[in-house]
């Protein structure tokens, strides 16, 4: 799809990353090798079918108990507004991936609010709403005024991975 064909923001989003603006926010990669995991990848800002964007590559694997990689952006302050959820525009290898959301009382790197999607090999829009979302080793509720951080995450089983993210927004 090119850019011309990509999907219109709708108002009802605030956009909280646009690879094609001029100042794109940082990201960051990490594997399962911060544990012992010998899953490979990498990340890598390029166009992707006619749209910039930031892909995530590589090979997820379970020896040593690893299994993912992720490429994750901390927010640099709290979302204002009355936001019910996630929206991405993605594209892919048609596999499933994570959306990993970590909030201000998270204290140990395995808790994360946890939600999956599916990236098919045409960019298309993802809405997650928070209800969407299960707590992964944590208890509480998952309110958007407490996300400090998004992660996209190739996760628990052996695959290649190849997902890319042209637009992150709250959902209104």
């Amino acid at each position: 799809m090119s850019k011309s064909d990509a999907p219109a923001v709708p108002a009802s989003a605030a956009v909280i990353d646009d690879r094609g603006s001029p100042a794109p926010a940082a990201w960051r990669f990490f594997t399962d090798g911060v544990m012992g995991g010998v899953s490979r990848g990498g990340m890598t800002a390029e166009t992707a079918a006619g749209r910039p964007a930031l892909c995530l590559r590589g090979e997820v694997r379970l020896d040593n108990n690893g299994g993912f990689i992720q490429m994750a952006l901390e927010l640099p302050a709290p979302p204002v507004g009355p936001w019910r959820g996630i929206e991405l525009d993605v594209l892919g290898n048609g596999r499933r991936y994570g959306v990993h959301l970590r909030t201000a009382d998270m204290t140990l790197p395995w808790q994360a609010w946890r939600a999956s999607f599916t990236a098919p090999p045409v960019w298309h829009t993802v809405q997650l709403p928070f209800t969407a979302f299960t707590p992964y080793r944590h208890r509480g509720t998952l309110e958007a005024a407490t996300v400090r951080r998004i992660g996209v995450v190739a996760l628990g089983e052996t695959m290649t991975a190849e997902v890319c993210v042209a637009r992150v927004a709250w959902l209104r």
